[in-house]
């Protein structure tokens, strides 16, 4: 039950996220903390905890406490993940 409430809110906060990024010269950059990717996280200790897909593409959601993050798939082998929280 907490695991879909959970869930849900991730997802309801997923566009949001991305809403917040910008792209300025080339360069990908979120308001208040700026874009991380998913090796960034995982090196960090956060964990996958979920995933949808969304066209062509995946949002995956990444968790380490407290903290979430929302990761879309740029391409092949690069993403970009904005907090959610």
């Amino acid at each position: 039950m907490l695991r879909s409430v959970v869930f849900a809110g991730l997802l309801a906060a997923a566009p949001a996220a991305f809403a917040q990024q910008a792209q300025t010269d080339g360069a990908i950059s979120t308001q208040g903390g700026g874009s991380r990717s998913m090796r960034d996280l995982l090196s960090e200790g956060y964990e996958i905890k979920t995933s949808v897909p969304n066209g062509t593409k995946f949002i995956v959601f990444m968790q380490k406490d407290k903290s979430a993050y929302a990761c879309e798939f740029v391409s092949l082998t690069k993403s970009r993940c904005g907090s959610i929280n």
